[in-house]
């Protein structure tokens, strides 16, 4: 298992460094000159050579790039172009908010999915399987923006049951903290919940038609124990492979997310940051989302030899 992990992480090194080209060069192709933003429509050309240089960005695109990385690997993120702060501190400070709603998001999405999926497979074409499907037809075609818009229009102007917005931080006010995050919650996890589900009933229906699972049946088995330990154990891989890509699209649909319920998380910061032609700022946001993906994707790798031996092979 050690040698596994190992070769997993090393096989992670590559991935990083394409990663960070990728953002740093997709980030200058941007329109917009931040030199030019900064100093507004009445800045002389001795102003605006001086300050591109001190930005160091009159150098070649290489040499931006090699200086951003190795400061990167030393943990210096740099300085936002528009304020002057060191990046990492803003970071660090939206890092929290984001980690909470997507930690949140996943566990409901995974609360409700999986026990779903298991309830729709049992009975393939009953009633129960048919409004599940509907449902989760309707979680998937539901854009995180629009269902955002009607949670609130819903719980918080009509029966005016939670804040529409805002942020409390939750280790100084848990209770306050889960009431803020109950509808962007629903809001990020309502398309994961549905991808979850569906790929459960799938892998279940597969499962419960093999011989090894007929035989449980015959013996008599129960069928909580005939579901939950031999159909469901072997049906977790595919389903384990859908809650780990989708991290990235819960880290993705948190930018609009913390947007609509106005959360000061990472998101928001990378969208500002993007508004303000504030280019480091949006290269370490993106690098470091970049980065939880990658680690989301090797603990699922990890999770895979946990639950079939046969992948350490």
């Amino acid at each position: 298992m050690t040698t596994y992990i190992m070769q997993k992480l090393l096989a992670t090194i590559p991935v990083m460094l394409l990663v960070s080209l990728g953002v740093f060069l997709l980030l200058h192709l941007i329109p917009g000159d931040p030199v030019a933003a900064m100093l507004g429509d009445n800045a002389t050309p001795e102003a605006y050579a001086n300050l591109k240089h001190e930005l160091g960005l009159d150098l070649p695109l290489y040499e931006q790039y090699a200086r951003w990385l190795g400061r990167v690997a030393t943990g210096d993120l740099g300085r936002s172009i528009r304020s002057g702060q060191p990046i990492g501190t803003a970071l660090r400070n939206a890092v929290g908010p984001t980690a909470e709603l997507t930690v949140l998001a996943l566990l409901f999405a995974v609360a409700i999915g999986l026990p779903a999926g298991i309830v729709a497979a049992v009975r393939p074409g009953s009633l129960p399987d048919v409004v599940l499907n509907l449902f989760a037809l309707l979680g998937v075609s539901m854009p995180t923006f629009w269902s955002g818009l009607l949670l609130i229009f819903l719980f918080s102007l009509g029966l005016g049951w939670l804040p529409p917005s805002g942020y409390a931080s939750l280790i100084d006010s848990p209770a306050d903290s889960l009431r803020y995050m109950v509808l962007p919650m629903i809001a990020l996890g309502s398309t994961v919940a549905a991808v979850v589900m569906r790929q459960t009933r799938a892998s279940m229906v597969e499962v419960l038609s093999n011989d090894y699972v007929r035989t449980a049946w015959s013996k008599g088995l129960a069928e909580p124990s005939v579901i939950l330990r031999h159909a469901l154990w072997n049906a977790l891989i595919p389903v384990i492979t859908v809650v780990g890509l989708t991290g990235g699209l819960l880290l993705g649909g948190a930018v609009i997310t913390e947007t609509i319920f106005a959360i000061p998380g990472l998101g928001r910061v990378i969208v500002t940051a993007i508004f303000e032609r504030d280019f480091p700022t949006v290269q370490a946001g993106a690098l470091l989302i970049a980065l939880t993906v990658i680690t989301m994707n090797l603990v699922v790798d990890v999770l895979y030899a946990y639950v079939d031996p046969r992948v350490r092979y």
